[in-house]
């Protein structure tokens, strides 16, 4: 009964008008990013930070989680029609979804694919109405000491789950750990690694760092490739699946959005992590495996489905524990301090409506989302014929501008060059950015709670052993160490990601 009262209060926050219209401009906005290859829910959000300092809190969270679920429908547009994926979480789409274009079945692929998205988007979007009063009740009992050891392991987790070299993601870590301690020390009041500029006295900021990482790398990357894109047909029809076709997509889609909502709790994975497992379990269970990678429709269904219901159920650790999970999430927690919500438990009792009206737009988005996919694919190709020297000038003068206005700062501007330089030489190295991010959010929290967890036991560290939770949440840091460092699981993560490259 309180779960149809709290959403009863979530459909009211988020079926206003203002909402709506919100809720509309980010899931068509995350779908044409999606679309877009070279763009990402990430650099989007980013550019998009300092819109939101004009917003109240909840419309601004509900525009940018509809990008980020928008992003996730759009992405799978090009991986079928021009076999090169607008998401990272579309890669796996391109196997089959490119094979069903050219096979004349491209309107089916594309219509699975809205289907599957829809139906992972609403149960996700249960489950996260489901399970986030309880975590949010048992959040409620951690004390500092069980907040220092669960970031513990959610650094770990996006270490163990980060794409290519361990070595590589401890780095980030490390990097996005000290970038974050950057500024005045909360309790001596001492200057830390400002290297005398008055400037950096109040540490880096979100938006400018996210934007050089993310976004200014990913226009220098882009300018490395060709502006033309070849794209397979101008024309697409026959949305209708045959019955053959739904008796393979129906279980698919069904064991897709079961894992891709498990594997979207977990720091690192998401979205992403879904659609590779999804692919992998469908290619398993399958009686024909040598179809997959010739246009097996199951190879589009699950993964679909599975980076849908990965992207809905990663807001659970984030508004329940102020944990994000990926770096999109990480964006989302910036968003809530911009507007002064202390990202945690605190979120669904001291703003119900803005948790409550959240998790009800994520349904409705998902309504809009249906709609308007498949009418508007004419649009969408069209789009992809666009060169991207048309569009980087634009994005980059957006960019200067967003930075500009969070603080009206020019240092903040002239910040994103070196950080885009770096974000791009990241690239070039293959190190992921996110695990960077993700240091770089809870690198403070980590050390907030540390010395308070400190402070309250007289400088012991055994408290963070002899209190039980705290305890248990380091044995599985440890535990996970462990694991990947044994040669089989190992051996098993690298041909993993050998496989998605």
């Amino acid at each position: 009964m309180e779960l149809i009262d709290n959403l009863t209060l979530g459909f009211q926050t988020a079926l206003t008008l203002q909402n709506l219209l919100y809720c509309f401009t980010g899931v068509l906005l995350g779908t044409l990013i999606g679309v877009l290859p070279g763009l990402g829910a990430v650099p989007t959000i980013a550019m998009l930070l300092p819109i939101t300092y004009a917003l109240t809190p909840v419309s601004a969270l509900i525009m940018l989680a509809g990008i980020y679920y928008g992003a996730q429908y759009g992405g799978s547009t090009t991986s079928i029609l021009v076999n090169l994926p607008g998401e990272s979480s579309s890669i796996v789409t391109c196997l089959d979804g490119y094979q069903m274009a050219r096979n004349g079945r491209a309107g089916a692929a594309l219509a699975v694919c809205a289907i599957g998205s829809f139906f992972a988007g609403t149960i996700a979007t249960m489950i996260v109405a489901g399970f986030a009063p309880p975590l949010t009740e048992l959040a409620m009992t951690f004390g500092p000491a069980e907040y220092f050891s669960l970031m513990v392991l959610g650094l770990i987790s996006a270490v163990v789950l980060a794409h290519g070299s361990l070595i590589k993601a401890v780095g980030m870590i490390v990097l996005g750990l000290l970038l974050g301690m950057v500024g005045m020390d909360v309790n001596s009041g001492v200057a830390r690694f400002a290297f005398g500029i008055t400037e950096l006295y109040d540490g880096i900021n979100l938006v400018p760092l996210a934007m050089g990482l993310f976004a200014f790398s990913e226009i220098l990357a882009n300018l490395e490739h060709g502006a033309k894109r070849e794209v397979f047909t101008s024309k697409v029809s026959g949305f209708w699946l045959s019955r053959q076709e739904v008796r393979e997509a129906a279980p698919a889609i069904v064991r897709g959005t079961l894992l891709g909502s498990g594997l979207g709790l977990l720091p690192g994975g998401g979205a992403v992590l879904g659609s590779f497992a999804a692919y992998t379990v469908e290619k398993k269970l399958s009686r024909t495996p040598e179809r997959f990678g010739r246009g097996a429709i199951a190879g589009v269904a699950g993964p679909e489905s599975a980076n849908n219901a990965g992207a809905m159920t990663s807001f659970i650790p984030m508004l329940t524990l102020g944990i994000p999970p990926n770096a999109v999430m990480a964006l989302m927690v910036g968003a809530m301090t911009i507007h002064n919500i202390q990202p945690g438990p605190q979120v669904m009792t001291r703003n119900p409506e803005l948790f409550w009206g959240l998790v009800a737009s994520m349904y409705i988005g998902n309504v809009m989302l249906l709609i308007l996919n498949l009418p508007l694919i004419q649009i969408w190709i069209k789009l992809l014929l666009v060169p991207y020297r048309l569009l980087y000038p634009a994005i980059l003068m957006f960019c200067a501008i967003g930075v500009y206005s969070v603080q009206n700062n020019t240092i903040d501007v002239l910040l994103t060059i070196p950080l885009g330089i770096l974000g791009y030489v990241f690239l070039k190295l293959g190190c992921e950015p996110a695990p960077l991010m993700l240091g770089f959010i809870l690198g403070p929290m980590m050390e907030e709670n540390l010395r308070r967890t400190l402070l309250l036991s007289m400088g012991d560290p055994s408290i963070f052993f002899t209190r039980p939770l705290s305890a248990v949440l380091l044995v599985l840091a440890a535990a996970l160490v462990v694991a990947v460092t044994l040669p089989a699981i190992s051996r098993k993560r690298e041909t993993v990601f050998v496989e998605e490259d």
